[in-house]
């Protein structure tokens, strides 16, 4: 997995701090920043996905690496054409 933070997001709400710490620290206004490269190891994947499934203002992005299954269509966003 591999995240990435968008700053200009940020409204330092701090909840990604304090689900993925090691991931994630609060610069001297209270706003993320991302420690690392954003490589988020198998073992770490859980508290970072609560991270960016939490965070209010969606500032985490996971990225779709080579080989990772693509995120399913919504079926609700389909329609049947005839």
């Amino acid at each position: 997995m591999r995240i990435k933070l968008d700053r200009t997001l940020c409204d330092g709400f701090g909840i990604c701090a304090k689900h993925a710490p090691e991931y994630f620290s609060l610069d001297d206004w209270g706003y993320a920043c991302l420690k690392g490269n954003g490589e988020v190891p198998e073992q770490d994947r859980d508290a970072v996905m609560r991270a960016l499934l939490d965070c209010p203002v969606h500032a985490i992005i996971e990225i779709p690496t080579p080989g990772s299954a693509a995120p399913a269509a919504d079926p609700a966003a389909t329609t049947a054409r005839s």
